[in-house]
């Protein structure tokens, strides 16, 4: 197990499936991360020297945002968004779908759980 940008990467998987585990890189720049550093993608994290560990550290340092700078600046362009008052923004204010998706039927993860509405009865003559 090793630590890179303050995450505990699982040193028993390949470099580039364990580098997935940081917020903010994804398969391709794992793949990249590892091509400039000079190891093999299916190189073991454990198997890792530290001369690789520390150039795989330093290149995630000067080339990426990462972990907790990539999540402040999300919640920072969403904050903007909601501030201006946009379509955008108001989805998020409302918890809605953002990006264009209906809403008849799914998007039960922005939704979350089912509301009920009772039916209102008819008044009987």
């Amino acid at each position: 197990m090793a630590r890179i940008a303050g995450v505990d990467i699982p040193g028993n998987k390949r470099g580039e499936i364990s580098l997935t585990y940081i917020f903010g890189l994804g398969r391709s720049s794992a793949q990249k991360i590892l091509s400039e550093a000079g190891i093999d993608w299916s190189k073991k994290v454990d198997d890792w020297s530290d001369e690789e560990a520390g150039a795989v550290r330093t290149l995630i340092s000067e080339n990426f945002k990462v972990e907790g700078v990539l999540k402040s600046e999300v919640q920072l362009n969403i904050k903007r968004l909601l501030d201006i008052g946009c379509y955008r923004g108001l989805r998020h204010r409302k918890g809605l779908p953002v990006r264009g998706q209906h809403t008849k039927n799914n998007a039960r993860t922005r939704k979350g759980k089912r509301k009920t509405v009772a039916n209102k009865k008819k008044a009987t003559k």
